[in-house]
């Protein structure tokens, strides 16, 4: 069907580089079209900052066509049909065709095509599995149309079968459903899917952590998480008890402090309550580093503050974390404090400047103290009574400070 919109829905479609690599893959015998999530984000009215393109092509010829154009070409998943050609900087994942002739629930043997209604209902969802030609035609066998315009997410064909192909697919519903529906989950799709749940514990971690730091940034991801949760999905994903409550609370807070939202963090409220969560989560997640590393801040915090921190504590907890590891705290605090108010605390780093330490080991020799492990535990005293004076600038009161520490320090 023709769209006779594609000056307004599809802008990008007649402009270089996207027309010029189209051009040159369309003709001979072979046809490309752009599909998946250009075509829908474009026809829900969101904006499209790149775009893939399915091919009769097999790899070899969209590489010749291109290196005739003078493109660069990486063959970035060839055994899957897939070449990344860069056209005047832009770089466009061009797949050939495929159909699956093999699946086990995680992965799937696929071989070429050349149909691209086949190549389409091998898709997860009827919003992806749309596509759309040079010439503004869009090409739509599974009903996508509709659940677009229905904001329906919904698998194609029969539901427990998409599953089956590959049980990440679960947690991709949910996923689209938070970010581009409305209401309640597709009753059918869904039913499947709790049907289907035991098979997440075949997922590895990477693609559930994967998943799940997309899930928590949709716009309706506390809505959908309250859903799945009483479906008993977030305790397999988890392996624990989730905290639905708090992590809709955090969304509202960030709304409210102006604190950019964080997919770690967000997941880190949803999870955390001790450290043992933190350790437990990270290696369940496979969370990297720096992931872990979060967590576990989060954690300590939510064990160290049961209540908002007085004015001069949350200075020293912004002095000794940092504005990031500070903001991921107090947020995370005050999720589980609702009947307090916080808004004084989130003010705080951009109200007060923490400053450096104003003590250090060349401060402690000039006061003759020899080395040693005696002076790391005068800088620990001489620093806290610093912060417990209120971070006082005054020279003579910093050196009365450290001097004191010297005095009364093993």
């Amino acid at each position: 069907m023709s769209t006779g919109l594609m000056g307004t829905r599809f802008p990008w479609l007649n402009k270089p580089p996207l027309a010029s690599l189209l051009a040159a893959l369309n003709g001979g015998g072979e046809e490309a079209r752009v599909v998946g999530g250009s075509v829908r984000n474009a026809l829900l009215g969101e904006q499209v900052v790149e775009w893939d393109i399915a091919t009769s092509a097999l790899p070899e010829e969209v590489s010749t066509r291109a290196r005739v154009m003078g493109w660069k070409t990486v063959p970035t998943g060839i055994e899957h049909g897939t070449v990344t050609v860069v056209v005047d900087g832009h770089p466009f994942e061009v797949t050939t065709l495929r159909e699956d002739i093999e699946t086990d629930g995680r992965h799937a043997v696929v071989r070429f095509g050349r149909d691209f209604r086949a190549d389409a209902f091998r898709r997860d969802f009827t919003i992806n599995a749309i596509s759309l030609s040079l010439d503004g035609t869009l090409h739509d066998y599974a009903g996508g149309l509709d659940d677009i315009a229905a904001r329906r997410v919904r698998f194609i064909g029969k539901a427990e079968q998409r599953i089956a192909e590959d049980y990440l697919r679960i947690l991709r519903l949910f996923r689209f459903h938070a970010r581009y529906g409305v209401g309640p989950i597709d009753p059918e799709s869904f039913s499947a899917a709790i049907r289907g749940r035991e098979g997440l514990r075949q997922l590895s971690a990477e693609r559930i952590r994967a998943e799940l730091l997309k899930l928590v940034m949709a716009a309706r991801a506390g809505e959908v998480l309250a859903e799945i949760d009483g479906a008993g999905f977030l305790a397999i994903i988890l392996g624990g008890v989730a905290r639905v409550g708090n992590f809709s609370r955090l969304i509202s807070l960030e709304e409210r402090s102006g604190i950019a939202p964080d997919p770690v963090r967000r997941l880190a409220v949803l999870c955390l309550f001790t450290r043992l969560d933190a350790e437990r989560l990270a290696k369940k997640l496979r969370l990297s580093n720096a992931e872990a590393k979060r967590f576990l801040s989060i954690a300590l915090l939510l064990e160290a503050e049961r209540s908002m921190p007085s004015p001069s504590r949350a200075r020293e907890l912004l002095y000794r974390l940092g504005q990031a590891a500070f903001e991921d705290g107090m947020l995370a605090l005050a999720a589980q404090r609702p009947d307090e108010e916080f808004s004084e605390v989130f003010a705080l780093p951009a109200a007060w400047k923490a400053p450096r330490p104003p003590f250090g080991g060349k401060d402690i020799a000039r006061l003759g103290v020899e080395p040693g492990p005696r002076v790391g535990r005068i800088l620990a005293r001489a620093e806290q009574a610093w912060i417990d004076e209120g971070f006082p600038e005054n020279r003579e009161l910093r050196q009365a400070i450290l001097a004191d520490a010297v005095r009364v320090t093993p």
